[in-house]
């Protein structure tokens, strides 16, 4: 997994890598030329890198938020690794993170008066757990999935986690959480008529939904 950002207007000339969740992990930080790199005290894993001064060699100095890197920038990234005697090896990730799945199962939360865990099939080996408290939520839907390393509109990561307990690799999402053009304010996921599982979800088309 690779997520990465760059915002010169606030943060200059700063890549920000993210290779995984931080939460609850204990940071420390190396900085070898023009490369800090973010590692999980216990096992040495890095978890995100900072890249300072690449931006022109990147060709991403007129760009701003979320940014989705090619094979060619990887490898500047990793020369600029190797270069600063770090070890590590990034790899694009070029895999959709918003995708239609499909509600093989589902069952109540045994902890929870509202909760529901799915078995979701997302065009993988097999269906991943998603804890879903949607209210309309049901077996046999067609449904987006918020994929880890996913970013929603808000700025919000999706992360695998926990919901009262139960193991949660993703989100389905409702339309106003994926930022649909008149969304329906009220709670409730969003339903589709057609797809299929491990499609890539188009949010181009998908502002037609609610004009």
């Amino acid at each position: 997994m690779l997520l990465s950002f760059y915002n010169p207007d606030v943060l200059g000339d700063v890549l920000i890598v993210e290779l995984a969740n931080d939460a609850g992990i204990t940071q420390e930080t190396a900085q070898k030329d023009n490369v800090v790199r973010i590692f999980n005290e216990e096992n040495d894993e890095a978890i995100g890198f900072n890249f300072f001064g690449l931006g022109e060699k990147l060709g991403i100095q007129n760009d701003s938020g979320q940014l989705f890197l090619d094979d060619e920038q990887v490898n500047v990234l990793n020369d600029a690794l190797a270069q600063a005697g770090f070890s590590d090896k990034l790899v694009a990730d070029k895999s959709p993170k918003f995708v239609i799945g499909h509600v093989d199962e589902m069952k109540a939360h045994p902890d929870s008066d509202h909760l529901h865990i799915t078995q979701t099939d997302v065009g993988l080996d097999k269906p991943v757990q998603i804890v879903c408290g949607a209210p309309n939520v049901d077996q046999g839907q067609l449904v987006v999935v918020a994929l880890p390393g996913a970013v929603m509109p808000t700025g919000k990561e999706i992360w695998p986690g926990e919901l009262r307990g139960v193991d949660s690799f993703g989100m389905i999402c409702s339309a106003r959480e994926l930022g649909i053009p008149n969304a329906p304010q009220k709670r409730g996921i969003l339903v589709l008529d057609h797809g299929t599982a491990g499609q890539a979800f188009d949010f181009e088309e998908a502002k037609k939904l609610f004009n």
